[in-house]
This record gives structure tokens, sequence and C-alpha cells, in this order.
């Protein structure tokens, strides 16, 4: 009963409604914006929407500190489990530990290909049924169309989701007039869902510029509330 109330109120799902034809295996999404303002908290609460829902999850890591990804898992299950009353606290707390694999990789000294073996073995010999990989950190400023394909011929043979954040860096302009990050432009081959983030009154917004084939620039009813990190339904 808990997993179900915590499932239904997610803004999760309010994102995938908004998606042409929801989400779902064999696609890549990513979340765009400066160092800071929201990315791995959108991240890490697209995982807890899977755990609660009792579905493994993979989350590979390109940070030098594993301990900063599990504290952000704490931070926000704690907060989550507040403003719910969970009762069961600690035992949904651990059934979400069980559930959930952390990788950590350097990107300049590992190749993607290795780092999709260390999948493979977790859902194949590991016997751990992930469906959703979340991959934080990744450097989309290295040269990474060849990896960025791997990666979405990895979910379409797996039936996979993926869900990458992207750091945006150096002077305005980032974007193109469609709102498109220009660094992500010459992977939009293999991105089928682009989401950017930024500071509007106080508030963290988030923009759907690309859903699948479409490029749609769409402000969605969803907002980062940047004193407690939690995604809210406007």
């Amino acid at each position: 009963m808990v997993k179900k109330i915590l499932s239904a109120r997610s803004p999760i799902k309010t994102l995938e409604k908004n998606l042409k034809g929801g989400y779902g295996p064999g696609h890549l999404g990513v979340f765009a914006s400066r160092k800071g303002v929201g990315k791995t908290a959108c991240l890490v609460q697209i995982a807890l929407d899977r755990l609660f829902e009792e579905k493994p999850v993979i989350h590979v890591s390109y940070a030098s500190r594993v301990d900063y990804i599990i504290s952000w898992y704490e931070e926000l299950f704690k907060k989550l489990a507040g403003l719910e009353n969970l009762r069961s606290e600690m035992e949904i707390h651990d059934r979400i530990v069980r559930n959930r694999v952390i990788l950590n990789f350097r990107q300049e000294g590992m190749k993607t290909e290795q780092v999709l073996k260390s999948i493979e073995a977790l859902l194949g010999p590991g016997h751990f049924s992930a469906r959703t990989i979340i991959v934080d950190g990744f450097n989309f400023y290295l040269p990474c169309a060849g990896d960025l394909a791997l990666f979405k011929k990895f979910a379409a043979d797996r039936q996979l989701e993926f869900w990458f954040s992207c750091s945006l860096r150096g002077d305005d302009p980032l974007f193109d007039d469609q709102g498109l990050p220009f660094v992500l432009k010459d992977y939009l081959s293999s991105l089928d869902i682009i989401i950017t983030l930024e500071h509007d009154d106080g508030r963290v917004r988030l923009n759907l510029v690309k859903d699948h084939d479409q490029i749609s620039n769409k402000k969605l009813r969803l907002e980062l509330d940047p004193q407690t990190l939690l995604l809210t339904r406007i």
C-alpha cells in the first residue's frame, strides 16, 4: 500500500505523462543545466520512484566520490519519508538499499565498453533485474558520439531506460534559439529526451526541449524546490 501511495503521488509520473509516448525501455534521457542547479536531485528522484515500486536501479557515477551519491539518496529519501509520514520508514529504506547498486568510474580512464560490461555482469550472471540505469557526471564536452551510440544500442538490446546528467559550462549563450544546449546538438540521434533546468523567480523550472523526434521547448508543470531539492507539480 505504501509503495502504491508513493508511486501515485510521484511527480515523476507527471513528467512521464508529458512525454510523447512516455519513456521506458530503449531510450536515453538527459537533464542539462549549469552545475549546482539540481540535475542530480532529478536523477535520484527518478531512481527513488523506481525503487519505491521495488524495481531495482543501477546508478553509474563518474564522480570521484561514491559517498556523495549515497548522501543524495539518504537526504532525499528522508525528505520524502517525512513528507508522507511513513510509518515503516526503515523497512522501506532497507529495501531501497538492497535494490540499488552504485558503480563508480573515471570517464577518462574507463572505456564505455567496460562500463557496459560491468552493467551486463550485474544483469546477467549477477541476476540483478534492473531496468533503469542512472548515469551521473558524464562529460558531454569530451568527444562522446560513439559512447552514446553504444549506450543507445545497449539500452535497446537489453530493454533498459537510461537517464544522464549534463553539466553545462562556459560563457553564455549555452542554448540555441530552440532551447537546445549547444553541447548536445551533435548527439540528438542518440538522445530521446532532453530536459533543461533554469532558475525562475526563486524556483527551478523544468523545460522539455526534445521529446523523441520533436523539438518542443515546452515548459513542464514541474519545478524543483531549491530548498528541499524535491520535484513538485505546479
